[in-house]
């Protein structure tokens, strides 16, 4: 899609400020929702096909469910979120370049093409997700976006070793941090803008992408068109898109979006209370344990006596997913799911158990994973800021 078309699309739909309307898809929102069942608010933005609408500046869009069922989401399906409203709604690759400077031997300056051509080019499948999905159902609940589980989407993405374009330009030994930005802006000048930082030795780990590709086509531009960073396991925050320029830093990124924002209590479990907030709080940083139901959804009717299949996923931080088991009595016993394709333990992995309602009522089905590390997931958890979701997750269904 060339520039004239991205505008024409933009201009057809009123730009990012697009009309929406209720469409009856099946989705429904979180239980949490003052315990109501109600179709969420779907809109369609280019180059995407109906998704769920938190905000339309910054856009800010939901998977729904039923992209789920499959190992890779769908480029036009794939969750978008941005921070600040001026996203680029055409870049010139012809133009457009992509920075390196800071703390290097030789500052360099790339153009899609010679990211494509001049480095050898990485592969890996890799969860994207928000660190507030699943914020919507914390209790009590916090502000921020108020995802369900859709602020996350599966890919397979290519691009250039972060790691070796670095090395190209030549870090100096002073390098502690590397700082990114990408080509979005704020509205008025007193909006911090967006940028985040990595540590010297994550970004030269060799599992940071410049991803130029997801599922083999060029990124959608709401996802970061034509560069973004990809950071496996850790969470969407650090993966800037349309990036424009990174800086190898010899001193600490300060900046908002680093030392207010996306943070954490300082203990293993993200854990605090209304009551008594940590007084100590850590940038987020890896993905938490976790799984969830894509079917049934809450409320969904199944018929008595009729085998139905469950399905969901599960994923963690980078060491994979071992097991995932599933109760239907309310955690009263549990049963191994059968795990899906095995895609590398940065992606999420699809679950299934086959189960037939023994009779009429109401049933609570609940899911928990295992990773390959033994980490467990927890009954319960809340933090100020809705982040890093680990609980064990259910839902209620009616068999008639």
């Amino acid at each position: 899609m060339d520039r004239r078309d991205f505008n024409r699309m933009l201009a057809l739909s009123g730009g990012f400020a697009v009309a929406s309307q209720i469409i009856g898809n099946g989705n429904i929102l979180p239980e949490a929702w003052a315990g109501e069942t109600v179709a969420p608010i779907m809109a369609r933005f280019p180059q995407k096909t109906d998704m769920i609408l938190l905000t339309d500046r910054p856009p800010q869009l939901e998977t729904p469910l039923k992209y789920f069922e499959t190992d890779l989401t769908p480029n036009d399906a794939f969750f978008v979120r941005w921070h600040l409203s001026g996203v680029p709604t055409s870049i010139d690759t012809r133009t457009y370049r992509l920075e390196i400077g800071g703390a290097v031997k030789k500052p360099l300056s790339f153009t899609l093409r010679e990211l494509q051509t001049k480095f050898s080019s990485a592969t890996t499948v890799a969860l994207c997700q928000c660190a507030g999905n699943a914020r919507s159902l914390f209790v009590p609940r916090v502000a921020g976006g108020q995802w369900g589980f859709g602020a996350m989407s599966n890919a397979r993405w290519k691009g250039a070793r972060l790691k070796d374009v670095l090395n190209a330009a030549g870090v100096q030994t002073s390098a502690i941090q590397v700082g990114f930005k990408g080509l979005d802006t704020a509205p008025i000048p007193q909006l911090p803008v967006y940028q985040k930082s990595l540590s010297i030795e994550r970004a030269l780990d060799g599992d940071a992408i410049l991803a130029y590709e997801m599922n083999g086509s060029p990124l959608p531009m709401l996802n970061g068109f034509p560069v973004r960073l990809v950071v496996p396991g850790w969470y969407a925050t650090y993966w800037v898109k349309a990036l424009s320029t990174i800086t190898v830093l010899d001193q600490p990124l300060k900046t908002f979006w680093m030392d207010t924002a996306y943070r954490v209590p300082d203990n293993a479990g993200a854990e605090e209370t209304p009551q008594s907030l940590a007084t100590k709080t850590v940038p987020i940083t890896s993905m938490s344990l976790h799984s969830i139901f894509v079917r049934p959804t809450a409320g969904e009717q199944l018929r008595a006596g009729q085998p139905y299949s469950l399905q969901g996923v599960a994923n963690d931080g980078g060491s994979g997913i071992r097991k995932v088991e599933v109760s239907t009595d309310d955690g009263k016993t549990w049963s191994d799911a059968r795990l899906g394709n095995d895609l590398g333990k940065l992606s999420w992995r699809l679950w299934r158990m086959d189960w037939t309602p023994p009779g009429k009522g109401t049933f609570k089905l609940m899911v928990k994973a295992v990773s390959n590390d033994g980490a467990e997931q927890v009954t319960a958890q809340w933090n100020r800021s809705g982040y890093q979701r680990d609980v064990i997750e259910s839902v209620e269904v009616v068999a008639i």
